[in-house]
């Protein structure tokens, strides 16, 4: 691993093998938002209609 500094902003080589290791563990850790169902959807639009229309 190779640090750089370019613009007082420091950079980091590292080689192509850890770097795809490092994409695959935080590939695992990253977990989708939950997808709302219609109904839910619907009730949260409707819940955030009134809270505009409240602020005007």
């Amino acid at each position: 691993m190779t640090e750089l500094v370019i613009d007082n902003k420091k950079y980091v080589l590292v080689s192509e093998k850890n770097f795809q290791e490092l994409q695959k563990t935080a590939a695992l850790k990253w977990r989708p938002e939950k997808t709302l169902s219609i109904t839910e959807a619907r009730a949260y639009s409707r819940k955030k209609i009134n809270e505009w229309g409240a602020e005007k």
